[in-house]
């Protein structure tokens, strides 16, 4: 016998596994102002300082540890390091080090992170078979126009459901992208989306440890390997996203059809994208701006008795470990961030290490900050109070944060972001040359240019 549903399921939606596949294959090259390509030149480039600047860290060395013992040849490299490995574990290891320091871009309508799972994907693919620098970005537009698409539709409630919607819907932008770098026609196009549907990856209950970056890697070698299963004569439903028992309706029990197909083609979700100034998650970055404000206006910690945050419940919900124990838990703590804004000035990965979270003087700030719950403020916006020891209180209401689509970085703030992620690694010259690289991508006749300045000499 059939089993009752909760929610009844949409059996006339539209066919948006054929629309956004003939898209994907048949949009012109360049089919964009060129203020949408200029953002697609900004996230790539911090998409890959975020990747080159984690290529060190624990997590990456763990995941390529884990793809040696498939003895991979050497197809692609793994950036920010010397290691070459096949296709899918570039995807998966680069997509895991972009997101390692939760410094990736971030759309703001629905908190995806929309680079990691298709710029993995898609820069491993186009090292392998040697696109050009347009190519590339031809196909990180439409990548992140399909997955950022599919986030509107279902965004919140998917979200709210527990998903990660970075790794959840990421795995179709780069199944799109990759499709695009493949010359896949409108139907493999299809298929390669219809196999991706069957491999949402990322839970929130992963957020504070590696498996959160994890989720971008993962969709990014998802996405590719659909891709070519697809070049090869794989199938899939051809409703595999919008069925009823497909992909739409089982991971989301909203569906607004309408945010896939409206201004398709017109509007491009990579004009909504937005960069993080703060290694953290993207809801503590009001109150870490704030905070930074407060110490620009002379408070010094040793002056403050408490710190009063007035802030919406999803910051709490997303970010209210008060008791973070290393750098990963520290990037979901609102009072972490506030206590590295006040100290410090800034919140760049340093801030977030284990051993700045552990410090005595970071443990005593963090616990004056007080945080209540006014959801009549807005998920941007924080409201926050120093109280100072001889009584005096210090406000500082920010509205819209440094980073964010109101309030942007500028693409000066982006470059020098990228150093201080990069220049650890490949020294300031070369990270310099390849900030240039980033610029030019679009003049690039074969990636594997820029690709070898992002290898340590």
């Amino acid at each position: 016998m059939a089993r009752n549903t909760q929610v009844a399921a949409d059996h006339n939606a539209p066919p948006i596994t054929q629309i956004l596949a003939e898209f994907v294959a048949t949009h012109p090259s360049r089919g964009w102002s060129d203020a949408v390509d200029h953002e697609a030149h900004r996230t790539f480039l911090n998409w890959l300082g975020c990747a080159v600047g984690a290529a060190r860290h624990e997590a990456a060395d763990a995941a390529l540890a884990a793809v040696r013992m498939l003895e991979p040849s050497p197809q692609a490299t793994v950036l920010g390091r010397k290691d070459r490995v096949d296709m899918a574990s570039a995807a998966l290891v680069n997509g895991i080090t972009s997101h390692t320091f939760d410094f990736d871009d971030t759309h703001l309508k629905t908190i995806i992170h929309p680079a990691g799972p298709v710029a993995s994907a898609a820069l491993a693919l186009a090292e392998r078979q040697r696109s050009s620098g347009r190519e590339l970005l031809d196909a990180l537009v439409l990548g992140i126009d399909v997955s950022c698409r599919v986030g509107n539709m279902m965004y919140p409630e998917h979200y709210d459901r527990g998903w990660h919607i970075t790794g959840s819907t990421g795995m179709l932008g780069a199944a799109a992208a990759c499709a695009r770098l493949l010359r896949l026609d409108a139907r493999q196009t299809q298929m390669a989306l219809g196999i991706a549907a069957s491999q949402p990856v990322g839970m929130r209950e992963q957020f504070g440890t590696m498996t959160k970056p994890f989720h971008p890697g993962g969709a990014a070698r998802a996405g590719l390997m659909s891709a070519l299963l697809a070049s090869q004569g794989f199938t899939a439903s051809p409703k595999a996203l919008e069925a009823p028992r497909g992909y739409a309706q089982t991971v989301s029990t909203k569906n607004d059809w309408s945010q896939v197909t409206g201004e398709l083609g017109q509007r491009f979700e990579i004009s909504f994208n937005s960069y993080k100034p703060f290694a953290c998650g993207i809801v503590i970055h009001p109150s870490i701006d704030a905070c930074v404000q407060l110490r620009e206006q002379g408070v010094r910690p040793e002056q403050v008795e408490r710190i009063e945050l007035k802030v919406h419940s999803l910051v709490l919900e997303l970010t209210g470990k008060k008791e973070p124990a290393d750098g990963l838990q520290a990037k979901f703590s609102v009072y972490h961030g506030c206590a590295a804004g006040l100290m410090f000035g800034r919140a760049a990965e340093d801030e977030f290490s284990d051993a700045v979270v552990t410090r005595s003087d970071m443990v005593a700030l963090r616990r004056k900050v007080v945080a209540t719950v006014d959801d009549a403020i807005d998920e941007a916006s924080v409201d926050v109070t120093a109280v100072l020891t001889d009584g005096r209180r210090v406000h500082v209401f920010v509205k819209n944060a440094i980073g964010s689509i109101e309030n942007p970085m500028t693409d000066a703030l982006l470059e020098g972001k990228f150093h201080g992620l990069s220049d650890a690694v490949l020294g300031a010259d070369a990270t310099g040359k390849l900030i240039e690289a980033c610029w030019d991508l679009g003049e690039a006749k074969d990636v594997q240019a820029l690709v070898a300045l992002a290898v340590p000499r």
